[in-house]
């Protein structure tokens, strides 16, 4: 846990202010069980022997003799704090080397601008550093690589975070003549980030349990006051609970507005983030798209509010069959249609029959997460089922994806209009499919219960 201290501007920081001055919800407090940032590296640094322990086999798996990962100053690679200790590198450039040494096992080299001496706990590295290029030109003849690996060519930023000006610094160190050997890293690096460690559970599950008690509390009476308190108030103290609990976030905090007669206003074909000067009112339905880095994972996670009306205790009979129905396509989706070994088109195809022989209009777009709150792996997401060749991916056991998806049902107290249920749950497979991390939604939380 980062406790904060206290004092006037430290406890001033913490309050939202309303446009007109007065004050509403002061931001939560961290929670006990987080750790500090120190016993998160060491945590984190922990892991590397077990992900080090697979690169060998992942990288004979994919044909790479060599892999070369560099990080940039202040254009931090995404893929190296998976590889190397969880730390600021800031030696304007820094690459770290990975070589299939034959009966030898794996070589590891890493060519830092600054003697780190955590690094060599992991890592080949001299107390002086010698200059990359030529330790480089040594690997490389001295084992020969018939491949090497580099992060080009990849569908995602993770796996073509190399930059130009990088590879052109590579083909000058190496020669033209290692150019025919470079090879897309991306199967080597999207297997590596989608194996989860069983040690790595139990702080995800931490993580994830933040994120639900934020989101919880944000759409609560603590927050929401009907007819004063706007969008953008809720985001800033979305922002500011962030800064309470010691983690940040990977994506901007979203909230989505829904009310009789409001219409769905659409954008990319999901239903669109409202403005921040929209005010809450009695009777509106309040969505958040929210989420945490900790230890070096993303989460992300959405969920649904009613506002009530006054004289109201509880959500419409329309509402809560609108939420069954989102619920009905999670069950079918994570307990029936997901099995390891399966594809994600499978998995996606099954359940959207399913969903219209129940006759539920339903959309899914569940992603890999993780080590990136967009991460690498078998998505399950209409978008790609649809892709020729995506819908062959293989779900692997014990990865983590963001059961994100949503169900659209007319309510009958809104005289026919329709509304959208939206949920995003982070969830673990395992062999009789996918088990949420934290318990899901199945009632409306409602702003204004006493």
């Amino acid at each position: 846990m980062i406790r904060l201290l206290s004092s006037p501007a430290r406890l001033a920081a913490l309050l939202l202010l309303l446009p007109c001055g007065a004050l509403v919800a002061q931001a939560p407090e961290g929670p006990t069980g987080l750790l500090s940032l120190s016993e998160q590296i060491r945590v984190r640094e922990s892991w590397l022997d077990a992900r080090h322990a697979m690169l060998l086999p992942m990288m004979r798996r994919h044909g790479i003799g060599m892999w070369i990962v560099v990080n940039e100053e202040f254009h931090d690679n995404p893929v190296v704090h998976a590889i190397a200790p969880p730390r600021p590198y800031t030696g304007n450039r820094d690459v770290f080397v990975f070589v299939d040494a034959g009966e030898r096992g794996l070589r590891r080299v890493a060519l830092t601008g600054y003697s780190e001496d955590n690094l060599t706990r992991w890592f080949e590295s001299t107390e002086e550093p010698r200059p990359a290029p030529v330790v480089l030109r040594e690997l490389y003849a001295e084992h020969a690589p018939a491949t090497i690996g580099l992060q080009i060519g990849g569908g995602r930023g993770q796996t073509r975070a190399l930059t130009h000006d990088a590879y052109t610094w590579l083909v000058g160190v190496l020669g033209e003549d290692a150019v025919p050997k470079f090879v897309s890293a991306a199967p080597l690096i999207e297997e590596l980030l989608d194996t989860r460690l069983e040690a790595e559970k139990p702080h995800f599950t931490a993580a994830v349990a933040v994120t639900a008690r934020i989101v919880e509390r944000a759409l609560s009476s603590e927050v929401i006051t009907p007819g004063v308190t706007t969008v953008g108030d809720v985001r800033n103290w979305l922002y500011d609970a962030l800064w309470a609990h010691g983690v940040r976030t990977w994506f901007q905090p979203d909230l989505r507005v829904q009310r009789q007669g409001g219409g769905l206003p659409l954008s990319r074909g999901f239903l669109a983030v409202a403005p921040e000067k929209t005010v809450i009112l009695h009777g509106d339905v309040v969505h958040i798209d929210f989420g945490i880095t900790y230890m070096g994972f993303d989460t992300d996670w959405q969920k649904m509010a009613y506002v009530l009306k006054p004289g109201e205790t509880d959500a419409p009979e329309g509402l809560k069959v609108a939420m069954r129905n989102a619920n009905i396509l999670q069950d079918a989706l994570t307990r029936r249609h997901s099995r390891p070994g399966r594809t994600a088109g499978e998995a996606y195809r099954g359940t959207m029959q399913e969903m219209g022989e129940r006759g539920i209009e339903a959309m899914i777009y569940s992603h890999p997460i993780g080590l990136q709150g967009h991460g690498l792996g078998a998505s399950i997401d209409f978008r790609s089922a649809l892709r020729e060749g995506a819908q062959g991916k293989q779900l692997r056991k014990g990865s983590y994806i963001s059961i994100e998806l949503n169900a659209k049902t007319p309510i009958p107290e809104w005289g026919g209009e329709s509304l959208f249920v939206m949920f995003e749950d982070d969830a673990w497979l395992a062999d009789d499919g996918w088990h949420f991390f934290q318990p899901r939604q199945e009632a409306w939380f409602l702003v204004g219960q006493r």
